[in-house]
């Protein structure tokens, strides 16, 4: 196949991901994240690099939104919400992640294929995305893309129309946010 086939295909097969989420989750994750004080979000790897563009819109509206290790990081308190995306639900680090943020009072989210993995089973809320883990031997969705792509794509799609979500509901336009895009380039 040509690479242009297998971006048709890649398409098609994320067209197909949007009837499985449940709205119901994610209108509790958007409420969620409105009711918070500060947001958090975590994951590893790819999920974690798809974690950072959804903090920047978030940053982009105005929301006090953090990456998990990153040096200007705000410490977690009571009322606030960490939400972990996690293919398999089992990352160790994020575990123990979410572990502490429950000890310090914060609301935890699961974005996972899992959620009866020990992230998920650790959140006060989750949004089950479909998709394969790294080692395809989890999810019921099938993929011709390696490893966790099917879910990765998911997920920043899913973090764009949770932001497009926010800006129904606070009546924001890309005009109003584009005020708080960097201007130092």
């Amino acid at each position: 196949m040509k690479s242009t086939q297998y971006l048709a295909k890649v398409v098609e097969e994320l067209s197909q991901t949007v009837h499985l989420i449940s709205d119901e989750e994610s209108e509790k994750l958007v409420n969620q994240i409105l009711e918070s004080n500060k947001i958090f979000v975590a994951g590893a790897g790819r999920s974690g690099l798809m974690g950072k563009s959804f903090v920047m819109r978030m940053m982009h509206m105005g929301i006090d939104a953090y990456v998990v290790g990153e040096t200007v990081t705000a410490n977690l308190e009571k009322d606030d919400l960490l939400i972990i995306g996690s293919g398999s639900g089992e990352t160790k680090t994020l575990v123990a992640i979410a572990e502490k943020a429950k000890s310090l009072g914060g609301t935890v989210a699961a974005i996972t294929i899992s959620p009866d993995s020990t992230i998920g089973k650790l959140a006060d809320l989750t949004v089950t995305l479909p998709g394969v883990t790294k080692h395809q031997s989890e999810g019921s969705d099938k993929t011709i893309q390696p490893m966790g792509s099917l879910f990765e794509q998911t997920m920043l799609l899913f973090y764009d129309a949770i932001i497009l979500r926010f800006m129904e509901k606070k009546g924001l336009n890309s005009t109003k946010m584009y005020g708080k895009h960097a201007n130092l380039e």
